[in-house]
């Protein structure tokens, strides 16, 4: 499921990301089975999408990924990259910089969370892995730079309260 939504570098004609389309084929295969991702599944993930997210940075592109980001630790990778977990340093020193991300916590009761997934067609994750998403979730704190929004709310309430914390913080 979506528990996190990105949004980076506000501005308007963001482009869209959605993490799961960058999942390798054997994460892919390992969720279907019912098998829930581990760290060292997420990790490459996760500095691809930095990655992604850097690039769009780079060439002035405002963009939103919708990423089940559950812990703190992957929050920073999306932030950081690979340097969050001292894997590399980049030898220019503005790919080191941290990217200017707004984390926004759907947050909703997992019957809730359920029901929305039982309606997905087509997706690798089964509904059996939501729990173990619930299990790894650690919502973000300070100093993280985050919003959390209740799922209970209807879309235009979403998407407005979203749009308040981009503009006017």
């Amino acid at each position: 499921g979506l528990a996190m939504v990105l949004v980076v570098v506000m501005g308007l004609g963001w482009k869209f990301f959605d993490a799961d389309d960058y999942h390798s084929p054997e994460n892919k295969k390992k969720m279907a089975a019912g098998m829930p991702l581990n760290d060292e599944d997420r990790i490459p993930w996760l500095c691809a999408l930095h990655d992604i997210l850097r690039r769009e940075e780079s060439s002035g592109q405002d963009a939103v990924l919708a990423c089940s980001a559950l812990k703190k630790i992957y929050r920073l990778i999306l932030v950081r990259g690979a340097s969050a977990i001292g894997n590399s340093q980049s030898e220019k020193p503005e790919e080191n910089a941290a990217l200017n991300i707004l984390f926004v916590h759907l947050d909703g009761p997992t019957d809730l969370i359920a029901r929305r997934l039982e309606k997905r067609r087509g997706h690798f994750m089964p509904l059996k892995l939501l729990q173990s998403q619930f299990d790894a979730l650690e919502p973000p704190t300070a100093p993280e730079r985050f919003i959390t929004v209740s799922l209970e709310k209807s879309l235009p309430e979403i998407v407005l309260e979203i749009e308040k914390a981009i503009f006017f913080g």
